[in-house]
């Protein structure tokens, strides 16, 4: 017997080396950098972690099996996009978005004069109150990939609530 779960709760992460060459995207939001994200689509680490956490905790695998970087229509897509596909699948299963909480570890750029608009971009795309969505970001005080400003890389986590039956 199968037991419906009324809440779910799922974890993503992702991470992207620096690339010359490319707009710096995080949470939707052009960041001035000299310096974007290497990747298929945009490159959105924020992004792609909320993916991720939000297809875990509805059980549907990650952002590679939906939006494989083998297919030439996901190349420098807008991960907004992405994100809101990802959204109708979990309405799909019968989820819907309670809250994210987000984790970008950055050294540079710094993030805060950027976190309010991204909660903006990822409110509409995910059709979701402002206040149910929280960014943080961090340095690692000069330690690991991050540190070296080799790259940046995002947490996630969702909570999923068992849409009325």
């Amino acid at each position: 017997m199968a037991y419906k779960q009324k809440i779910r709760i799922g974890f993503g992460y992702d991470v992207h080396p620096f690339a010359k060459g490319r707009k710096l995207v995080l949470g939707g939001v052009e960041i001035p950098f000299p310096y974007g994200l290497s990747g298929h689509s945009d490159a959105d680490v924020l992004i792609h972690a909320i993916c991720d956490a939000v297809l875990g905790a509805a059980a549907l695998g990650d952002i590679g099996k939906h939006f494989p970087d083998s297919d030439k229509k996901y190349k420098d897509i807008s991960s907004l996009i992405l994100l809101k596909e990802v959204v109708k699948l979990v309405k799909n299963s019968g989820y819907g978005v309670g809250n994210i909480d987000i984790t970008v570890v950055a050294q540079k750029p710094k993030l805060a004069p950027y976190v309010d608009a991204m909660v903006n971009q990822i409110s509409k795309a995910m059709d979701l109150d402002r206040n149910s969505i929280n960014i943080k970001a961090t340095t690692t005080e000069g330690l690991g990939f991050t540190g070296r400003l080799e790259g940046i890389a995002s947490y996630a986590v969702a909570l999923l609530v068992k849409e009325n039956e």
